[in-house]
């Protein structure tokens, strides 16, 4: 499996432990990034791996490339719940299993407070624009390939 270094040691520097969260108020643009396949599309995900890098995700964001997303990376699975505050874009978030397997794909309206959970304890949830699965004809079953998921 090909390993794209920036992530490896974002995520080698994650797991060793994380420093204090502080307030954003502007958008993150400046993760690692990774490229994700599923079936035969592709996404460029950012990597949010830090809690701080968490709970901003894509909040403040105006815009973003119909290709593009970002990969949440949990230390370990539990129930990941996420919601919309602050966030401008309508999202879809698909919670995915170790293996790659979608486990559920949850539609988020912009700026609401209503929780979107994972229907079992997931390690990772992938969030694009609303929209991009279904227009794919993808669901949950579906399995993303690329670092961290097996090829």
């Amino acid at each position: 499996m090909k390993i794209h270094i920036p992530f490896a040691l974002a995520f080698a520097l994650f797991t060793a432990g994380t420093g204090p969260i502080s307030a954003q108020t502007a958008p993150q643009m400046n993760l690692p990034r990774t490229t994700l396949t599923v079936g035969i599309h592709q996404i460029q995900a950012q990597v949010a791996i830090t809690p701080e890098q968490h709970a901003t995700g894509l909040m403040f964001r105006t815009d973003m490339p119909q290709q593009e997303g970002m990969l949440f990376v949990f230390k370990a699975p539990s129930q990941q719940c996420f919601w919309m505050k602050n966030t401008l874009l309508p999202l879809t978030a698909a919670f995915v299993a170790d293996d790659g397997t979608i486990v559920n794909l949850e539609d988020m309206r912009p700026q609401t407070t209503d929780s979107h959970c994972s229907a079992k304890p997931v390690r990772y949830v992938l969030e694009v624009n609303q929209g991009w699965f279904a227009k794919k004809g993808l669901k949950a079953g579906a399995q993303l390939r690329g670092t961290p998921f097996p090829s």
